[in-house]
């Protein structure tokens, strides 16, 4: 049975994309099969590897309206081992079309569970909000990944996502857990940047993740080209940052097992 983590923090720009997409990949060449389920309207983790949304016939929409099953949205990407469930702009009406359904908080569970098996780690990249698309994804996950960058108010606004974590844990989702903090954006130069990895670590403790994801302007280039960094530029910081970051997260999870 597949690994469903959500990948989340409701403040944008912290690098949740960017780590969903590579942590993603970086965990299929080491030939695990993993599925990358887009879930965000903006629907950046499907441009970013490389799927044209105008051209899939099927997306997380469809399969979380409940028109579709999981399986006939899932596309394969170019990296063996991958696959994308990709997300479409239409999911911003999502949330008013799902006001009246029956439990629509397990909209999302219900559909992929024929799905969990064919995987060995299935990623949400959620959108920067805490809506009901949000709560869908944590209900179907067994743990939540937070990225926060190292910059001034790093975790500012966490204390929403946890308190809507909690909320999940005592009423949906019994067995969520918080999978790790990723520490994004890291400059090594900055005493900010240590400051904030202090302060998070003191926050989170054994939470945060030894791996930190450095700046690095090859990771920023790589979606514009339909690319993980793993196949975009495999000796740069980036990629270098999400291998280790992969050896660390599965090293992680079997030693829970």
């Amino acid at each position: 049975m597949g690994k469903v983590v959500s990948i989340a923090n409701q403040k944008g720009g912290v690098g949740k994309t960017t780590t969903a997409i590579n942590l993603a990949a970086s965990i299929a060449v080491m030939e695990n099969k993993v599925l990358l389920i887009d879930i965000d309207p903006q629907s950046n983790a499907t441009s970013g590897l490389g799927v044209d949304v105008t051209h899939a016939k099927y997306t997380t929409y469809e399969v979380i309206i409940g028109n579709e099953p999981a399986k006939s949205a899932i596309v394969n990407t170019d990296l063996p081992y991958l696959d994308i469930m990709p997300a479409n702009p239409r999911l911003v009406g999502a949330e008013v079309e799902m006001v009246n359904m029956l439990a629509r908080e397990t909209r999302l569970k219900e559909a992929i569970r024929p799905v969990v098996s064919l995987y060995d780690y299935i990623f949400i990249d959620c959108p920067p909000s805490t809506n009901v698309l949000t709560v869908n994804s944590f209900t179907a996950s067994d743990s939540v990944l937070i990225p926060i960058q190292c910059e001034y108010f790093a975790l500012e606004g966490l204390t929403q996502l946890l308190n809507t974590i909690r909320l999940i844990q005592k009423s949906l989702n019994r067995k969520l857990d918080i999978e790790g903090i990723l520490l994004t954006m890291y400059d090594s130069r900055l005493n900010l940047s240590h400051m904030v990895k202090s302060e998070v670590e003191q926050y989170f403790g054994d939470k945060v993740y030894k791996t930190v994801i450095n700046r690095n302007v090859r990771l920023g280039e790589a979606p514009s080209y339909g690319e993980p960094i793993i196949t975009f530029d495999i000796h740069s910081t980036g990629a270098r940052n999400y291998m280790d970051l992969a050896k660390e997260f599965i090293r992680n999870d079997k030693q829970k097992t």
